[in-house]
């Protein structure tokens, strides 16, 4: 296993768009294992391939206290999705930067498993934010497009100015 690089906002690669895991083989099951260990590591409690600049449907996510309930969804789905809770949300790929976000209480999400196994997950709480939130690394957005226009200048010029100073 190994640690793998995790893109920083606003790197343009977070903006694609992940291609559907077509056949899940060793490589796939090799990427969740270093997907995983990168997202212990860092630490996180979930992150999508598009972190690691592979455009595949691959998200990880563990959202335990133990972080020993770790969860590998491929080709992952929304079926349902009710209510609404506003919680602070931060990102591997946005380091340090926190704030609030809109999503929904309560998801059922459909994926398959490492075994190739359609499964659901019914998730409440942290686990369908952390779920919303990778999903949409998927898509192609990070949760900062989620905050004002003003919010995200904010942010950008403070990444930037992190960047300037660690160079």
């Amino acid at each position: 296993m190994s640690l793998l690089p995790i893109l920083r906002f606003p790197d343009p690669r977070l903006k694609k768009v992940a291609a559907p895991v077509a056949r899940i083989d060793d490589g796939i099951r090799r990427l969740a294992r270093d997907m995983a260990e990168t997202m212990y590591e860092a630490p996180g409690i979930g992150l999508a391939a598009t972190q690691v600049d592979v455009h595949l449907r691959l998200i990880v996510v563990d959202a335990s206290e133990t972080k020993d309930q770790l969860l590998v969804l491929i080709n992952p789905a929304i079926e349902v999705q009710e209510g609404s809770q506003k919680c602070e949300e931060g990102c591997l790929s946005v380091p340090g930067i926190y704030d609030r976000v809109e999503r929904a209480e309560h998801v059922v999400v459909r994926y398959l498993d490492l075994d190739g196994s359609e499964q659901t997950v019914d998730a409440s709480g942290l686990l369908a934010v952390c779920l919303q939130h990778e999903m949409d690394h998927l898509q192609g957005r990070v949760f900062v497009e989620h905050l004002s226009q003003l919010k995200q200048l904010r942010i950008r010029n403070k990444l930037a100015k992190q960047a300037r100073i660690t160079a």
